[in-house]
């Protein structure tokens, strides 16, 4: 029995992500306005209400903490993996005249991009994916595509970060990108700090995508499709020989 009640208080009162509680009043305010004009429109109010509360929920993550690993930075579920340039904005990390950097991510001209596509319903906290320092943060205004179409990679508004992984010479870039509800990037990190994976290091509000940006001879190891838990799911091992996984539906 008490095994019973704490899985029900881990299920039903997990913490909220600050950012949310501005909303959520907001929300909690629409749906007792909604009670005084009847029945029907109070219960739609809080709906919404408790939605609010689900959607900016922030439960806590056990990451594994092997040297290598790459974790998923969001919750959701895997678009597309494809070969892509690095967003335009870290153009300025390759080196000049065609010179090598030594950074494996910098100097490719084009490299894998995992895209995990959140929708409303998925937690929308942000983590690090691996333990390293950051070397650049830039907000880059834009339009508001769907996240999954491919061109919103370039095209809509983000948040890109590049790091310098620990222990490794290569950099990884993750990008927050906004949907077509979202109008909110939030993005707490700046150039010089040291972060471990499955730090909280932002938000996005109301549906969107993150994009991971892996080095050459680094396979993901997850599928298209597959669902990815924030700060828990390893897509991709420095370590590993593994060649690229497939997936498929086995229902």
């Amino acid at each position: 029995m008490n095994d019973l009640i704490a899985t029900i208080k881990k299920s039903l009162f997990v913490p909220i992500h600050p950012a949310g509680w501005p909303f959520i009043g907001i929300f909690a305010a629409v749906a007792l306005i909604l009670c005084q004009i009847g029945d029907g429109a109070g219960a739609v109010g809080v709906v919404l209400a408790l939605w609010c509360v689900y959607f900016f929920r922030c439960p806590a993550r056990i990451t594994p903490v092997r040297e290598g690993l790459i974790v998923s930075p969001a919750d959701g579920m895997v678009q597309m993996i494809v070969e892509a340039p690095l967003p335009p904005e870290l153009d300025d990390c390759k080196g000049q005249n065609g010179n090598k950097t030594g950074d494996a991510l910098c100097d490719a001209a084009t490299v894998t991009r995992v895209s995990v596509f959140l929708n409303v319903f998925d937690v929308h906290v942000n983590r690090i994916p691996a333990d390293g320092t950051i070397r650049k943060v830039v907000y880059r205004p834009g339009k508001f595509f769907n996240a999954s179409l491919d061109k919103a990679s370039v095209d809509n508004e983000r948040s890109t970060v590049l790091m310098k992984l620990e222990g490794h010479p290569s950099s990884v870039a993750f990008v927050q990108i906004a949907g077509m509800i979202a109008r909110r990037i939030i993005c707490k990190l700046t150039a010089g700090q040291s972060v471990k994976a499955g730090n909280i290091y932002g938000l996005i509000r109301f549906g969107s995508r993150v994009d991971i940006f892996l080095p050459p001879g680094v396979a993901p190891l997850v599928a298209v499709g597959q669902r990815m838990i924030g700060g828990e799911t390893v897509i991709a091992d420095f370590k590993s020989s593994e060649n690229t996984r497939s997936g498929e539906n086995r229902a």
